[in-house]
């Protein structure tokens, strides 16, 4: 089992420039702690996002750390040219020496699809075909390209990525159709939502994975099959499960209203309209679906022996320091996970 960092860098109520700051030590640590990668969200016109450029964020990341892999979960395609996306792939990968992991997806917000112009019912299409827009344009030294929403001819393309052929290429689902596509196409796979939801994208994906043949289009010897079956987690950990819960309980639900903040703009009430999983209302609700692990060290490492068990993943994505949360308590719930927890969940 690897362990991976998630992150959307939230408002979290302090100067922008101190948060960077926060999050960038807090990197720091998990890189020395032997954390897998960090994978950065990318929202648009939200406080659940103060990072809507990833790849600017990741590429200061790239020269503070020195093992953890990183990359977006995801970069938004619809929302770029292709040729900008490929420039961009390509300095990530070289700053970071070779460490890049590249996220894809369409965005699951269609408010925040419609704000650049872009129909969320359309943006499947217009995902698909720039992604393989994208794939080609990383491997050639000029482009030629013809699809739905994209056309190229004989454009020269001067950068080329470090990692041949590209960087790994992942995505994030929330329901059947984009995990199957994901298993489909061989990507490295992360799901989220409650734990019989997250069994059933996984089992989709598995599903659709073996039909390729059950190898991934970049197989990756760190995991069992080639391919990353990831869930991701929120993970508050302290000395005791009455005093991570006390602060855990906050910083979730100042998360919970992030998430809910642009629906709740647009006078949406059910979470349905946003995603195609349901999610706890409250922090009570989250632990009890699963999406939310709070603990002593003992307590947590039990929750994920479990949940590992019913649900057959081989990546556990940790998400760590989110909503309110001061910097030291974030720093004192990585120091015990990776202490008391991570040792034993790498071994799974």
């Amino acid at each position: 089992m690897k362990v991976g960092l998630f992150d959307h860098i939230e408002h979290g109520e302090r100067p922008t420039a101190q948060l960077f700051d926060e999050r960038l030590a807090f990197i720091q640590a998990a890189d020395e702690a032997g954390f897998y990668c960090l994978h950065l969200a990318e929202h648009h016109q939200t406080p659940l996002n103060m990072v809507p450029v990833p790849g600017v964020f990741l590429g200061a990341v790239a020269r503070l750390t020195k093992r953890i892999k990183m990359g977006p979960l995801v970069y938004l395609l619809p929302l770029y040219s292709p040729l900008r996306m490929i420039d961009e792939i390509c300095m990530l990968d070289h700053l970071s020496h070779g460490r890049a992991e590249i996220g894809v997806g369409r965005g699951v917000s269609p408010f925040e699809l419609k704000y650049h112009k872009v129909e969320h019912d359309q943006s499947r299409e217009i995902f698909i075909d720039a992604y393989k827009c994208i794939a080609k344009g990383l491997t050639t030294d000029q482009l030629t390209y013809k699809g739905p929403h994209y056309e190229y001819e004989n454009v020269p393309i001067a950068l080329r990525p470090l990692q041949q052929p590209y960087p790994p290429f992942w995505y994030g689902s929330s329901g059947p159709e984009g995990s199957t596509w994901a298993g489909e196409e061989g990507l490295h796979f992360v799901t989220l939502g409650p734990n019989e939801f997250a069994k059933a994208n996984i089992d989709t994906f598995k599903a659709a994975l073996m039909k390729r043949g059950g190898k991934a289009a970049q197989p990756k010897p760190e995991f069992s099959s080639g391919a990353a079956l990831g869930v991701q987690r929120h993970i508050f950990i302290d000395e005791t499960d009455d005093k991570a819960k006390a602060w855990a309980k906050p910083a979730m639900e100042n998360h919970l209203s992030n998430i809910n903040w642009i629906r709740t703009r647009h006078g949406v009430t059910t979470t349905a309209a946003r995603m195609k999983n349901t999610r706890g209302a409250n922090f009570e609700e989250c632990v009890a679906e699963g999406t939310v692990i709070a603990g002593s060290p003992k307590t947590v490492l039990a929750e994920i022996e479990k949940q590992h068990k019913q649900i057959g993943f081989n990546y556990l994505l940790t998400y760590l320091f989110l909503g309110t949360m001061p910097a030291e308590t974030a720093m004192h719930s990585l120091k015990l996970f990776t202490a008391e927890v991570m040792p034993a969940v790498e071994k799974m």
